[in-house]
């Protein structure tokens, strides 16, 4: 059974930095597409960034582009995303998702549906 696990999350001031983690179990890590996304209260889950198997294509959010980096490491199964230069709007529940059903390396997915593992968030937020 595939897990996700988020960790890294917390308190810090506008203009920190904060660098999530995604550890996940399985065998087939290398072969998914993965992905960042966050939800605020009232808000819906929005992708933050994505990367595709094998890390040679990511996507970024219009809001994060800069200042947020995703990243992988299949040697040790998990995903990662580096965010600096925080700001409130950044307050959210992060979640890492990966998709099992790429079937190439290029492809990065932003839309929520394709993914079929979801973690099960960790708060990240950033006080004025």
């Amino acid at each position: 059974q595939v897990q996700l696990v988020e960790s890294g999350g917390g308190l810090v001031q506008t203009g920190g930095s904060l660098r999530l983690s995604c550890a996940a179990s399985g065998r087939t890590f290398s072969t998914w597409a993965m992905g960042w996304f966050r939800q605020a209260p009232g808000k819906e889950r929005d992708v933050v960034a994505a990367i595709s198997r094998g890390g040679g294509s990511t996507h970024y959010a219009d809001s994060v582009l800069g200042r947020f980096t995703i990243s992988r490491d299949d040697a040790k199964n998990t995903a990662y995303l580096q965010m600096r230069n925080l700001k409130p709007e950044d307050t959210a529940v992060y979640y890492c998702a990966a998709d099992s059903h790429v079937i190439n390396d290029f492809t990065v997915v932003v839309g929520t549906e394709p993914y079929d593992y979801w973690g099960q968030g960790t708060q990240v937020t950033v006080s004025s």
